[in-house]
């Protein structure tokens, strides 16, 4: 099952990798094919001090432990989506919340769900009729399930 993982689950696994969200990046290959906007991974680098101070790690500990957490997940490129899929997405997200186009776009394009912590994301998702987000606890009970 491919998943496009979001921002807010990637921070939440570097941050606490041995939490649910960290223990599903690291340990669900056999069950999901990661997915994530490659802009993902230089905002994560930006971060880095922010996160160190947050979790009270180094940056060398920080820099390991996004290694971990995101080795199996694949970083796209967003050129390799559609045009029609921008334009969709921009409209389900454009009252909710611009900056999770980019998730949007990629469900579309790869016909797969979003992995997210953001609970308005998902109410204004599925509002518009778009039930393609999954929480944590979803993903814990697919995982259980196979």
């Amino acid at each position: 099952m491919k998943i496009i993982v979001d921002a807010n689950i990637v921070y939440s696994g570097i941050l606490n990798s041995n939490g649910k969200i960290g223990d599903l990046l690291i340990n669900s290959q056999k069950y999901f094919k990661f997915i994530a906007p490659e802009f993902l991974r230089h905002e994560i680098k930006s971060k880095y001090e922010k996160i160190a101070r947050a979790s009270g790690m180094s940056i060398e500990s920080v820099m390991e432990t996004e290694y971990l957490v995101c080795k199996d997940i694949n970083f796209i490129s967003d050129e390799q989506i559609n045009d029609e899929f921008w334009h969709e997405a921009f409209d389900l997200v454009k009252d909710v919340d611009l900056k999770d186009i980019h998730y949007v776009a990629f469900a579309k394009q790869f016909k797969c769900k979003i992995w997210s912590g953001d609970k308005r994301l998902i109410a204004g998702l599925k509002d518009k009729g778009f039930d393609k987000a999954l929480t944590t606890g979803d993903l814990v009970e697919i995982r259980a399930k196979k």
